[in-house]
């Protein structure tokens, strides 16, 4: 059933509120993005932020005892360890596993990181090239796709990588966008990039966002994936055109917490 226009401005008062109950630094004490809050300079918070990002799916508390030990590996130091190590630096890494992210896919990630900063001009560029090319963020992935690949690998972690051409949801690649692009006023995402708008960024989408999305009417397809996320970010672009994301904290604190 179609939602009438008095039905969407109840569900988007209701929204509003969740979203500003949620959105507090209180957050970050329940929430993978405490891990590159950790840090101070860009670099460092665009490092732990990506990795951190990468493997969370599961429970958040193991997301954030994995992403601390690897941040440890990396000396706490993840933009140093990108742009120095070496064989013997890589060789720390190979006890790291978090469920299927195996050893051999972070030391891939590393590796690829490391050929972005030394020799591409890093993250945000990358990020950055792809969006403008469309003004979109489906632009902006498939350019990061390709650029992440373009260095060595076995194909198993290729799935670690979202490919939008595909039709997957890369609920990590927005969250790591909504980290790195919406503003800090809050005290809780980064605000670190400025050439990619707040408007133009898509909602991670994950399990508790789609249940709860689809309790509330707004998303009808029952997959979560790239057509899934198009669809409820262009309801949310109804209700605050300028920063659609704002509604991943009422979306997920009330499928997480209520």
């Amino acid at each position: 059933m179609m939602l009438q226009e008095k039905d969407l401005e109840s569900i988007k008062r209701m929204l509003d509120k969740k979203a500003d109950f949620y959105e507090r630094p209180d957050f970050i004490y329940t929430d993978p993005i405490q891990i590159p809050h950790n840090f101070k300079t860009k670099e460092d918070i665009e490092i732990a932020g990506f990795l951190t990002a990468t493997i969370a799916w599961g429970q958040r508390k193991n997301i954030i005892k994995s992403a601390g030990i690897l941040m440890s590996l990396l000396d706490n130091e993840p933009y140093s360890f990108i742009c120095n190590a070496g064989e013997k630096e890589f060789k720390k890494i190979e006890c790291f596993v978090y469920r299927t992210f195996q050893a051999e896919d972070c030391i891939f990630f590393l590796r690829s990181l490391q050929n972005i900063y030394l020799n591409i001009g890093g993250l945000e560029k990358v990020f950055t090239d792809g969006f403008i090319q469309r003004n979109t963020i489906f632009s902006s992935f498939i350019y990061f796709h390709k650029a992440f690949l373009n260095f060595p690998h076995s194909l198993r972690c290729e799935k670690h990588v979202a490919n939008v051409q595909a039709n997957a949801s890369a609920k990590r690649l927005n969250l790591f966008l909504r980290w790195m692009v919406r503003s800090a006023d809050r005290g809780i995402d980064f605000g670190l990039w400025r050439n990619i708008p707040s408007a133009s960024l898509m909602i991670p989408l994950d399990l508790h966002t789609g249940n709860t999305a689809r309790q509330l009417g707004l998303l009808k397809r029952k997959q979560n994936d790239w057509k899934a996320v198009e669809e409820l970010t262009s309801i949310l672009r109804k209700f605050d055109l300028e920063d659609p994301v704002k509604y991943d904290f009422a979306l997920f604190g009330m499928g997480a917490f209520e």
